[in-house]
């Protein structure tokens, strides 16, 4: 079964700094007319720090969306051109001063398929060594420091709510034991 839809026409509604918003109109597979808002998004990436002695480092920042503090795993948008790795590593190292030895790819996300072609690319970073931090002017965050069986529990109960972290949470268990 061909499930496609064909776009027939797209208007740019916004462009920002970051993102952009057009409208699609496309035709379903029966033929029928439909559209689309679709959100154009750079990308980004998530890194889960875990030390030797198996604790998460998480940053817990006000998003405004929600209008509450989340806890989240450091994570940034990619700059155009910019290889995931890299970005992981400056993100990581930015947003808590820590320096990962290791940067191991867990996956890839698509945070909310229905409405943007945003991909978060997932790490497991090991082998830390702390240092200082060098956040954006506009970044306000917090480091908190769980264990990774604290961090489970924490996502299992519905504690954490970001997707990004509660993937990644998940897999470094799956991973590390």
């Amino acid at each position: 079964m061909n499930m496609n839809e064909k776009t027939v026409k797209k208007t740019n509604i916004y462009s920002g700094s970051i993102i952009k918003l057009d409208l699609h109109e496309v035709v379903l597979q029966n033929d029928r007319p439909a559209s689309r808002e679709i959100i154009t998004h750079p990308g980004g990436v998530a890194v889960i720090p875990v030390s030797e002695n198996r604790t998460v480092s998480f940053v817990k920042q006000f998003r405004k969306p929600y209008d509450t503090e989340i806890l989240e795993i450091p994570a940034g948008k990619l700059e155009r051109g910019e290889d995931p790795e890299a970005c992981a590593r400056r993100e990581l190292k930015e947003e808590t001063g820590l320096t990962a030895c290791s940067i191991q790819f867990l996956t890839q996300m698509y945070p909310s398929p229905g409405y943007t072609d945003e991909v978060v690319h997932i790490y497991l970073g090991t082998g830390l060594t702390e240092g200082d931090t060098s956040r954006d002017e506009d970044e306000f965050m917090e480091v908190c420091r769980y264990t990774l069986d604290e961090a489970l529990e924490m996502a299992l109960s519905g504690q954490i709510r970001d997707a990004k972290t509660l993937i990644a949470v998940l897999m470094a268990k799956q991973l590390l034991g």
